[in-house]
């Protein structure tokens, strides 16, 4: 049965916790929240097939549905199977763009092109995500093959957190980066979720 002025959040894992303390702060009881593994990333042409079959197991059962997600590396894939549905999802390419918003992220990228990110959750998934997944662990030496066209890492921090700084910090020394740190809270998600909401309680 269809809940009143419900809401259904598609999310991947690597936001997930600044979407559910939007919730919060919104308290937007009528939203659930579904999470999809960051780990997609590593093989992005997964993700779009993985949102769809959420959105078609849902769709019946909520008034609107919202991707907490960025085009994550489909190349244009994710926002093909949206269209297909008429879901929206938030602005921007990937997380960097929709956290430190799409003007600093450009502003960023124009003045130091090899710049490397960070976001508290990567900051926390570093060694796995990162240093695993690119086989750093055991084949250090590949690091100038990954990185040497990198000149720094910029920590976006969604959190003022000394423990994940640090964490992002030693990121940087781990791969000869030069580090810096700007906060950006949750950048553009707010008002992104915010108008999905509305669109949900326009729809009920």
């Amino acid at each position: 049965m269809k809940k009143k002025a419900s809401i259904l959040v598609i999310t991947c894992s690597a936001v997930a916790r600044e979407v559910n303390e939007i919730k919060k702060l919104g308290a937007w009881a009528q939203m659930d929240l579904q999470s999809i593994t960051a780990d997609l990333h590593v093989t992005p042409e997964k993700i779009a097939p993985a949102v769809a079959d959420k959105i078609d197991k849902a769709r019946d059962k909520y008034d609107h549905i919202f991707v907490a997600y960025g085009d994550c590396g489909t190349s244009g894939e994710l926002d093909k199977v949206l269209e297909q549905r008429g879901v929206s999802r938030l602005p921007g390419a990937h997380c960097y763009d929709f956290l430190a918003g799409q003007e600093t992220y450009a502003r960023l990228q124009e003045e130091e092109p090899g710049t490397f990110y960070l976001t508290d959750f990567l900051a926390r998934q570093f060694e796995r995500l990162v240093i695993g997944t690119l086989g750093l662990d055991k084949h250090p030496e590949l690091r100038s093959m990954y990185f040497g066209n990198y000149t720094r890492l910029v920590y976006l921090a969604q959190t003022d957190s000394d423990e994940l700084t640090e964490m992002a910090q030693k990121a940087a020394d781990r791969l000869g980066l030069r580090f810096e740190r700007i906060f950006t809270g949750t950048g553009e998600m707010v008002p992104a979720l915010d108008a999905a909401m509305q669109a949900a309680l326009w729809r009920s």
